[in-house]
């Protein structure tokens, strides 16, 4: 079996880290290695060793477990080699064994998680959600205001969340007392044994319902359509995203809402192409304009410009329009604009046209017969030719 790596050490974090900065660096880095927004071929890898290490350091009976006897702490087929849980002569306690599994041994011997036990009445946040907004290439640039629907677990507006039919109220479970886990004994080889359990009758909530909301059955959670709007910064790129606190899923036992990932996806532009807050444009140019110089109109996402195009001016050269790029994300001037030129060599020249190239051709000291006229113009395209940037 391959060797896990430290769950701490996936996180970034060192062992002993709080129950918050596991949450925080959780939230970071799965958002960097989601495979919807990151494409690299180990992403998906990551992320799920990420979940791995997130569900075991975010439940404190796991998180204990795990702290004082490692991976075999939480995973009974773990061992680092194909004895399974090597402390114990290479044998392994898996539950197929006829052990009974390493986690009621576990839990007899050290009280479930070395004797911490988590409150099924406390309060917890609800799950995050994501949604994924279009915006077309100049709503990206400039920022807009968007109202988004999504459904999303809400509290129940008939019971206001406790699960009950209205009129009555959760009472202490009978079997559990409110404990929301019971003691449960077995035989083993290792003679009788006794184990926590989560409750089956009140399933771990420590209150029985014996007369359900008759909206959301007794969950205190109903799926409802929510609404809210959502300010996209100037300047956002393509798979970036941005944190809704409490937009997402509704809290167990009044804890908060989760909070709405909003990721944003933006269309491509047909003229321009763009990188960060730098933008870039091909300018199309006749041989004429750019043998003569002229002054051509410059489309840009803030509107027309005029740009100057000096005398002698050569295929692919760059020019610059200062601040008429996007707006930088985290503030500051906008970007620039990089026109780059590309010249166009005619397709269907008149006779007239024929002649006068004949006559630029000649005065140059190259004389232009009826046979080679073919392979003049070809050398032209080859010349003034170039290909849109990527």
């Amino acid at each position: 079996m391959a060797t896990k790596r430290d769950y701490y050490e996936v996180l970034g974090l060192s062992k002993g880290a709080s129950d918050d900065e596991i949450k925080k660096a959780y939230r970071k880095l799965s958002k960097k290695y989601h495979p919807d927004i990151n494409k690299e071929a180990d992403a998906e890898d990551k992320f799920k060793e990420l979940s791995e290490a997130y569900e075991v350091l975010s439940d404190p009976q796991k998180k204990a477990a795990y702290d004082q006897y490692g991976h075999a702490g939480t995973d009974p087929n773990y061992g680092g080699g194909a004895g399974g849980f090597g402390g114990f002569g290479g044998g392994g306690f898996s539950s197929s064994g006829g052990f009974g599994g390493f986690e009621d041994i576990f839990d007899s011997f050290f009280g479930g998680g070395g004797g911490r036990t988590v409150d099924p009445t406390a309060p917890r946040q609800g799950s995050d959600l994501q949604y994924t907004i279009q915006l077309k290439f100049e709503e990206a640039i400039f920022g807009i205001e968007k109202e988004i629907k999504y459904k999303r677990e809400d509290v129940c507006g008939t019971c206001h969340g406790n699960g009950a039919k209205p009129g009555t109220q959760p009472e202490t479970c009978h079997k559990c007392h409110g404990s929301g886990s019971i003691n449960v004994e077995r035989q083993t080889p290792l003679g009788r044994v006794m184990s926590r359990q989560t409750c089956d009758v009140c399933r771990g909530t420590g209150k029985e319902i014996k007369d359900p909301c008759p909206t959301c059955h007794g969950s205190g959670h109903e799926k409802k359509a929510h609404r809210v709007k959502v300010n996209v910064p100037a300047g956002v790129e393509d798979g970036q995203q941005m944190r809704l606190a409490n937009q997402g899923e509704a809290g167990i036992n009044g804890g908060p809402y989760g909070d709405l990932y909003v990721v944003f996806s933006v269309e491509e532009s047909n003229i321009f192409d763009r990188d960060g807050a730098e933008i870039y444009y091909e300018l199309p140019l006749s041989f004429v304009q750019a043998a003569l110089g002229d002054e051509v109109q410059v489309p840009t996402v803030h509107g027309d410009v005029k740009l100057k195009i000096p005398a002698g001016t050569q295929t692919a050269t760059n020019f610059r329009l200062k601040g008429k790029g996007a707006p930088r994300l985290r503030g500051g001037a906008n970007g620039d604009q990089h026109v780059k030129v590309k010249l166009i060599t005619p397709k269907n020249l008149s006779e007239e046209q024929r002649e006068a190239l004949r006559a630029f051709a000649k005065a140059g000291g190259q004389e232009i017969n009826e046979q080679q006229e073919e392979g003049f113009f070809d050398k032209m395209k080859d010349a003034f030719g170039s290909k849109k940037r990527k």
